[in-house]
C-alpha cells in the first residue's frame, strides 16, 4: 500500500461535479492499494497517517500529529500511485489491487483512522474526481507499508 501525505490548510475533492470531501487544516491522502495487499497494511497505513508527525510544536519542530492538532484527513483513493513507467512512457498498472479489494482496503484505511479519533474526508471510489489542496510548507511524505514489515 502506498500513500502520499501532503500537509494541508485546506483540501476539498470532487466526483462527477459533486463535493465528496473537504477538510481545512490536515493531511491530505492519496492512497494506491497493491495486489496483495491485506488489512494488516490497511491497519499500517492508518496508524503511521494518523502518528505522522508533521505539524509545527509551539517551537517550530514538526513534533504533532494530526491528532495532535485537532485536523482531518480528506483521503482519495489513487490507483496511479501503483503505476510502473520503467522502459516505457506509458506506465502499466498491473500492480494496483483489483477494484473490489481495493474499495474494500481503502475503506479499512478511512475507518481505521476514523477509529483513532480523526475525521475523515472521502473521494468516491472509481470515479473521475477533482482534488484541490493548499500544500502546507509545502510538506509531502511518501508511505509504503512494504517497505517496513
Amino acid at each position: 500500500m502506498r500513500a502520499v501525505v501532503q500537509r494541508v490548510t485546506e483540501a476539498s475533492v470532487e466526483s462527477e461535479g459533486t463535493l465528496s470531501g473537504a477538510i481545512q487544516k490536515g493531511l491530505m491522502v492519496l492512497l494506491g492499494v497493491e495486489t496483495g495487499d491485506t488489512d494488516k497494511d490497511a491497519v499500517y497505513m492508518a496508524g503511521k497517517i494518523v502518528k505522522l508527525r508533521v505539524f509545527d510544536d509551539a517551537d517550530g519542530k514538526m513534533n504533532l500529529s494530526v491528532r495532535d492538532v485537532d485536523g482531518e484527513v480528506l483521503c482519495v483513493s489513487q490507483f496511479t500511485l501503483l503505476g510502473d513507467a520503467r522502459g516505457q512512457n506509458r506506465p502499466g498498472f498491473t500492480r494496483a489491487e483489483r477494484p473490489e479489494e481495493a474499495d474494500r482496503l481503502y475503506e479499512r484505511v478511512c475507518d481505521e483512522i476514523m477509529a483513532q479519533g480523526v475525521s475523515v474526508g472521502r473521494g468516491v471510489f472509481r470515479t473521475h474526481m477533482q482534488v484541490r489542496l493548499v500544500n502546507d510548507g509545502p510538506v509531502t511524505i511518501l508511505l509504503d507499508s512494504r517497505k517496513t514489515f
